[in-house]
């Protein structure tokens, strides 16, 4: 977790998936999928600059947003979190959800991300948020 004095403000990061070994450590400046966490900050800040033609974009919003290029999916993923009481220090915790969701778009597959998820928490709320991501996310 970040310090307070950092909590809420936009933050950038980058991760690879792929099934062959990775030996590429830099920035990624044109990403295949881009995850949105707080879809406000689309109206501050280009979050899809770099977006590969024909990239995939995952947005933590009810409905579906304005502005959004690619192929765009939308989950409320605060709000599953909040459902589940996924919650440290006032702020929704994202990561399994996220990985539900993530699984639904075929990135990763549910079966993994759930194992995953068990050898990570003991509690199943994370279970349970990750499979409300992959049944709610729509396109």
């Amino acid at each position: 977790f970040y310090g307070a004095e950092r909590r809420g403000a936009p933050v950038v990061s980058f991760v690879r998936i792929d099934d062959e070994q990775i030996k590429v450590y830099s920035q990624i400046h044109e990403p295949d999928l881009v995850i949105v966490l707080d879809a406000s900050i689309m109206d501050v800040v280009d979050v899809l600059e770099g977006l590969k033609d024909g990239g995939t974009v995952l947005l933590n919003s009810a409905h579906p947003v304005d502005g959004c290029r690619g192929t765009c999916y939308h989950v409320d993923l605060t709000g599953i979190a909040l459902a589940q009481n996924l919650v440290v220090a006032g702020s929704p915790i994202l990561n399994t959800p996220v990985l539900g969701a993530l699984a639904k778009m075929g990135v990763i597959t549910l079966p993994s991300a759930l194992q995953a998820i068990r050898e990570m928490f003991d509690d199943e709320r994370n279970v349970k948020a990750a499979v409300a991501a992959y049944e709610e996310l729509k396109v």
